[in-house]
């Protein structure tokens, strides 16, 4: 899973470095901000300039995605547009062009197209839910709003084609690479609480399925964590994953477990059961048996602790000493659900 950048590596790294410096200038942005803040994620570069924030793609190629092109990079703007406005319409503004003439860039001006950003209505940073976990917390009425964001949201989403068989072969691949990841020295424990999880998914394999051929899956966010919901009015929740169709079709109660885990390494692992029986509530359907809901939980974290480790195969990973710890912790996380819940 190491990172490569697109061909040409020389030309390459200087042509991001020019366009990095760009970016960061107040002066490149139409509305002239007065300050530009740099925030780097894995896969991108997101620059927040005043009341917009723009998103430029890393030249990169994993085994799951293919951002290597100039053309690569358009489509999956685009793609992240027209997924994001399901939920956030009115924040994905534009897919903007970044041209060159010569040796000057422009934002959305004339010459050659030499790369792609989506253009966003800037949120603010202290209404995000990771932000409010770590400092006021999260009221009863704003885990509602959520709830019925994400209620509405699920009864509109498509349905998904996925048979009973490719529901379960996705289990057992991820599971596969899981264990492949999760050998880095540092990591604890991993092979055991493994197995225990093979054997829970082989155990509640009539669940899974029954989930699937009940319609239940749908095409949803994908990457359903707490720095991707705002808890504005009306609630916004953003960055859905948009390079992987497969991996967006998804049992919502699956989803929402996920965003319990992320709450509960950010220290509130309440939550969990309250998204939980709130979406059920506004679904207007039961509670699917909490057997399931924490084979999911398990499931998603160990998959959380391998994409952590996955960090440090990058070329230059990023706070290298942040990643084996975090694992460990999503791992604990995945044996508690084995245990029955946190």
């Amino acid at each position: 899973m190491v990172a490569k950048l697109e061909p040409g590596a020389s030309e390459s790294a200087l042509s991001i470095r020019d366009k990095l410096r760009f970016l960061c200038a107040p002066s490149a942005y139409p509305h002239k901000p007065a300050m530009v803040q740099l925030v780097e994620t894995h896969m991108s570069y997101v620059f927040l300039a005043g009341a917009r924030a723009y998103k430029l793609k890393k030249p990169v190629r994993y085994p799951f995605l293919d951002f290597s092109t100039i053309e690569a990079r358009e489509r999956d703007c685009r793609e992240e547009l027209r997924l994001n406005r399901r939920l956030s319409e009115d924040v994905y503004l534009d897919v903007a062009p970044l041209t060159a003439v010569g040796d000057r860039l422009s934002l959305g001006d004339t010459g050659e197209i030499v790369d792609w950003l989506v253009e966003m209505r800037r949120l603010p940073g202290e209404l995000m839910l990771n932000s409010l976990l770590q400092t006021r917390g999260v009221s009863v009425s704003q885990i509602t709003a959520v709830c019925e964001t994400l209620a509405q949201f699920y009864r509109r989403a498509e349905r998904s084609k996925i048979r009973p068989e490719q529901y379960i072969a996705r289990f057992a691949a991820e599971q596969d690479i899981n264990r492949a990841m999760l050998t880095h020295p540092g990591i604890d424990g991993a092979p055991q609480i493994l197995e225990r999880l093979d054997a829970r998914l082989a155990a509640q394999r009539p669940q899974l399925e029954a989930r699937v051929t009940a319609g239940r899956i749908v095409d949803g966010h994908g990457d359903l964590r707490p720095e991707h919901i705002c808890l504005t009015e009306p609630v916004v929740i953003f960055d859905c994953l948009e390079f992987n169709a497969e991996l967006r079709q998804v049992d919502p109660f699956d989803e929402v477990a996920f965003l319990g885990v992320e709450c509960a390494q950010l220290g509130a692992p309440h939550l969990l059961r309250r998204f939980i029986e709130a979406l059920a509530s506004h679904l207007e359907e039961a509670v699917p048996p909490w057997d399931l809901i924490w084979l999911y939980a398990a499931w998603r974290a160990a998959l959380r602790a391998r994409l952590s480790i996955a960090h440090l195969l990058d070329a230059s990973p990023r706070h290298p000493e942040k990643w084996a710890p975090l694992a460990n912790r999503y791992l604990g996380l995945a044996a508690r659900a084995l245990d029955g819940g946190f």
